[in-house]
């Protein structure tokens, strides 16, 4: 699946965000962290804070931070924000009398129906928590004693 640039920086965004919901964050550090264009980062805040995913305050001391909930907030509800046209409807102009377009067809509309229940399925909470799980099990692997 081929995500816009804007959507891939909004997901970034709001998970690095929702994962330091006490914190407010500049544009400039998310766009460090992520080694990203602070200028794109900063319009994709711009529809995220328009969506009342994240806010922002302005001048010295002002960043963005989450004012989602992270646990209803899926991946399929931020990559709506950004992608036109997409998942793929079911299409009803299948080639005439054609079995073999009608197969394919049928085929990818069942492709793009199972990513759609997939990114509905994920939450921006789900995402944090497995990272933490991750790093979690990353530590306790790097305690334990090596093999000679």
């Amino acid at each position: 699946m081929k995500l816009q640039q804007a959507t891939r920086y909004a997901i970034w965004a709001v998970i690095e965000l929702a994962s330091r919901p006490d914190e407010q964050i500049r544009a400039q550090e998310l766009a460090q962290t992520y080694r990203i264009s602070q200028n794109h980062l900063v319009r994709v805040l711009q529809v995220l804070t328009k969506a009342n995913i994240v806010s922002s305050v302005r001048g010295p001391g002002g960043g963005f931070t989450f004012c989602g909930n992270a646990k209803r907030l899926t991946l399929f509800d931020i990559i709506l924000l950004f992608e036109t046209g997409w998942p793929g409807e079911e299409s009803a102009n299948r080639p005439p009398g054609s079995a073999l377009g009608a197969e394919l067809s049928r085929v990818l509309n069942e492709v793009d129906r199972i990513t759609s229940a997939t990114l509905r399925s994920v939450t921006v909470q789900t995402i944090i928590n497995n990272a933490e799980r991750t790093s979690r099990s990353r530590a306790a692997a790097d305690r334990l004693p090596k093999a000679s």
